[in-house]
């Protein structure tokens, strides 16, 4: 990574443990929506949270460790992150349908 802190940039994000039914997806939107953040969150099988968020590197960072801690109930056992080249496609922040 540079230290181009306003870059725009797309990270894709998988997270895996206890992160369904203590309201994960909620927090991911609530706390993207006051950040600045685009993109969207999903759940993926029982116990996979997928996300994909669009901003400058500084925000896309900020967007990460929020995932890193998650909501209280939560527990994180995984994290993986591949950065992407942004594509500019989305508006807002919001939660997509079940896969």
């Amino acid at each position: 990574m540079d230290n181009n802190r306003s870059e725009i940039v797309r990270a894709h994000i998988w997270v895996k443990g206890h992160v369904q039914g203590v309201g994960f997806r909620a927090h991911v939107e609530y706390h993207a929506l006051r950040m600045g953040a685009l993109g969207w969150v999903r759940n993926v099988g029982f116990d996979t949270v997928e996300a994909v968020v669009e901003g400058t590197r500084e925000v896309a960072e900020r967007f990460i460790l929020m995932i890193k801690r998650g909501p209280r109930m939560s527990h994180i056992d995984e994290l993986k992150v591949e950065w992407e080249d942004a594509t500019g496609e989305f508006v807002g922040f919001m939660v997509k349908q079940n896969i």
